[in-house]
């Protein structure tokens, strides 16, 4: 399956290397250059040392209160950029403890109105002025010079970190099925923290959820294919390519967009 590599770092169960990829022109996007995760508050003395080596930057896409209540640690080396996604608290994709309050109140009610709820957001994430300013600076730093990999994340590394990894991958060429599924991946590498998220808003609870505040939840929380198509949907619609999306919204044109590729492709 040509999806991004799963690392093995003891805390931090959805860090990933997207080298190893294939384009569709025959190339492959370099190992240990491109690394999506979610935070990194909980990695392990070991992780932390992994990352001081292998990283040399880190993108977060948490907003402030978000990164209030769980900072990344610092580590030695490595330059933080902070490029909130959102101006404001999301329920079901900010993870602060306002958010998932919000988040419980929504799936009390139908999983209908979390589903448009989700796909607003994420075509949000490629239509409003503010998200997509952050995304270009996103790509402004990934031109930069590196002497090791840039890691982005969010809180889960779905939504913000996962838009962000697949605006690179369509920008480096990866087929577009292959990034779909390198970004439901997300569901099995985030199973075990999504269940504990569950167990915190329901109060232990989980067992008595119903049908529809169980589905709702997994809207919520999960990837679904449903919500990027909405995201490709409206850009196809305005632009017409993604080449052109990413010129005109996010600022990154025809030279610019050969660059990224001769930085990250081999």
């Amino acid at each position: 399956m040509n999806i991004g590599t799963k690392l093995s770092l003891e805390c931090l169960p959805n860090t990933r290397d997207l080298g190893g990829m294939k384009t569709a022109d025959g190339r492959m996007i370099r190992r240990g250059r491109l690394l999506r995760s979610g935070h990194l508050f909980f990695a392990s003395r070991a992780d932390l040392q992994w990352l001081k080596n292998a990283v040399d930057t880190v993108v977060d896409f948490r907003t402030e209160q978000e990164r209030a209540e769980k900072p990344d640690p610092a580590i030695d080396g490595v330059t933080y950029r902070h490029l909130p996604a959102f101006t404001s608290l999301a329920a079901g994709v900010s993870r602060d403890a306002a958010s998932n309050e919000a988040a419980f109140a929504m799936v009390s009610k139908d999983p209908a109105l979390a589903r448009r709820y989700m796909i607003r957001t994420y075509v949000g994430l490629v239509t409003d002025p503010f998200s997509l300013s952050q995304y270009g600076t996103f790509l402004r730093v990934l031109l930069a010079p590196h002497s090791k990999a840039v890691l982005w994340h969010c809180t889960a590394g779905k939504d913000r970190a996962g838009m962000a990894s697949v605006i690179t991958e369509e920008l480096l060429g990866v087929p577009r099925a292959d990034i779909m599924a390198d970004y439901l991946k997300s569901n099995e590498y985030l199973r075990a923290e999504v269940q504990e998220l569950h167990r915190i808003i329901f109060g232990g609870q989980e067992q008595a959820m119903d049908d529809a505040t169980r589905q709702a939840a997994d809207y919520l929380f999960g990837a679904h294919e449903a919500f990027l198509d909405a995201a490709y949907r409206s850009i196809d619609e305005r632009f017409g390519s993604f080449e052109r999306f990413a010129a005109e919204e996010l600022g990154l044109g025809a030279a610019q967009q050969e660059q990224l590729k001769a930085l990250y492709l081999e």
